[in-house]
C-alpha cells in the first residue's frame, strides 16, 4: 500500500516539481495539493494522507498554524515541514505544533524521499544542519558537571 502524500506549498513550481518527483516512486502517491495552509487542512481531511509536506510561509494560514490544526483534526497525518528558511524559531514552532520532521528545500531529492518514508513509519526527522544547531543549543543550556543527577532529562 503506497504512502499517501499531500503537498502544501504556495509556489506552483515547487508543488509541480514535488508531485513529479514523488510520482516516480512506486511506494508514494500524491493524494492532494494545497497553495495555502487552510487549503492544506481541507485537502488533508478529504485525502487522509500519511504525510503532509508543509511549507512554513504560506498565505491565509501559515504552515505552523496549519500543522497545529492537522494535529488536532487529522491525527493520522504526519507533517514533514519543507522550507527555505533555516530559522530556529520555525523549527521549534513547527515541532511544538506537532510536526514529525523538518527539512530544508535544499535537501537532496533522495534524502527528501527517505524523510517522507521515515516520518510515514512513525519516526521523527530533522535535517543535519537543524540537528547540529539544536544540539549546540542543548549543549549551551545543559548545566555543566559530571553528575547525571544535575542534568536535564529528556522528556518521555
Amino acid at each position: 500500500m503506497p504512502i499517501r502524500v499531500v503537498v502544501a506549498d504556495d509556489e506552483d513550481l515547487m508543488r509541480a516539481g514535488l508531485r513529479m518527483m514523488l510520482g516516480t516512486q512506486p511506494d508514494l502517491l500524491v493524494v492532494g495539493e494545497a497553495a495555502d495552509g487552510a487549503q492544506a487542512v481541507r485537502v488533508a481531511e478529504a485525502g487522509r494522507p500519511d504525510v503532509v509536506l508543509m511549507d512554513v510561509r504560506m498565505p491565509v494560514l501559515d504552515g505552523v498554524a496549519a500543522t497545529a490544526e492537522l494535529a488536532e483534526r487529522c491525527p493520522g497525518a504526519r507533517v514533514l515541514v519543507l522550507t527555505t528558511f533555516e530559522l530556529d524559531e520555525y523549527v521549534f514552532a513547527a515541532v511544538r505544533a506537532g510536526a514529525a520532521g523538518f527539512l530544508l528545500k535544499r535537501t537532496p531529492p533522495e534524502a527528501l524521499l527517505a524523510g517522507i518514508r521515515t516520518v510515514a513509519a512513525g519516526d521523527a526527522l530533522l535535517g543535519p544542519s537543524v540537528t547540529r544547531r539544536l544540539l549546540a543549543e542543548f549543549a549551551r543550556s545543559a548545566p555543566p558537571g559530571g553528575s547525571a543527577a544535575g542534568r536535564r532529562r529528556w522528556p518521555r
